[in-house]
């Protein structure tokens, strides 16, 4: 009996001791964090007071064709996460950006992988429970690391923002004006010459119904990314019988949509987060 009372003591003691190291943990923003050795592989974090191992975290992955672009496009959008996710980590990342020697594929997912084992590997106190929201060329690679590298495990959800889901789609293939942009991914391989390869690096052929609940941001008068794209994952999706919603705005371009639009886009994102990700 009196082991048992001891016992009961140690164990009161310890979960105070937890509950007041959860209580003591303050908001904190480490910026410019590398995550491997090379001078693109940075991260910045953005860390919620009282967070646990239970703390969820969202990645942003920045757009540029593979081969430009930064985690700073991204700075807007930190503002509204935080206010509409406060409990939740964020993570803002850069990747080494592709070269006409070379190509971001492998490499772009190497780097997620990469910059998730620092998360996991160090002393950030949160949870290993990832939701990513990319804008083109990172939304591309969000969904290729969640449907192809991840299969579910980690990553719980995926937004993506006028990314680019199938490089097999005609709309790539027999158009010059999309196909050109994928020098920077694949380096100077055509679709005649590799169509196993565009196969590889397209999304939507990793889909299985493991894949994470997704959701999709399209323009119609997108230049650089084919409205079809999104469809075209969605159907994939659907037959896979994972969770998704897909949004197409007639009017928009890439990304560069009028303040309704943008308005739509965050409170969708939001609800479709709080709804798969709280």
């Amino acid at each position: 009996m009196k082991k048992w009372i001891l016992f009961l003591i140690v164990v009161s003691v310890w979960g105070c001791k937890d509950e007041e190291q959860t209580t003591l943990l303050p908001a904190e923003t480490r910026m410019n964090v590398s995550y491997g050795a090379d001078a693109g592989q940075k991260i910045d974090i953005y860390l919620p007071a009282g967070r646990t191992t239970n703390t969820k975290v969202i990645v942003l992955v920045h757009g540029g064709g593979w081969s430009g672009g930064s985690r700073a496009n991204f700075n807007y959008f930190i503002p509204v996460l935080k206010n509409e996710f406060p409990d939740h980590a964020i993570v803002n990342m850069d990747y080494r950006l592709a070269t006409a020697t070379s190509p971001g594929y492998p490499k772009q997912l190497e780097d997620i992988e990469l910059m998730l084992t620092h998360l996991e590997s160090n002393d950030y106190v949160i949870s290993d429970e990832y939701a990513m929201i990319g804008a083109s060329a990172g939304a591309h690679l969000s969904m290729l690391y969640a449907y192809k590298i991840d299969e579910g495990i980690r990553i719980k959800a995926v937004a993506s923002i006028v990314g680019p889901t199938d490089f097999t789609d005609p709309s790539y293939t027999e158009n010059p004006l999309y196909a050109q942009g994928l020098f920077y991914l694949v380096g100077p391989i055509s679709y005649q010459q590799n169509t196993q390869l565009y196969a590889e690096v397209s999304p939507r052929t990793h889909v299985n119904p493991q894949s994470p609940p997704t959701i999709l941001f399209y323009g119609g008068q997108d230049v650089l990314v084919p409205a079809t794209q999104g469809p075209r994952l969605k159907q994939r999706l659907d037959e896979s019988g994972v969770t998704n919603e897909l949004n197409l705005y007639p009017q928009g371009g890439h990304g560069d949509w009028d303040s309704a639009t943008m308005l739509d886009f965050q409170t969708k994102l939001v609800d479709f987060l709080r709804q798969h990700f709280q």
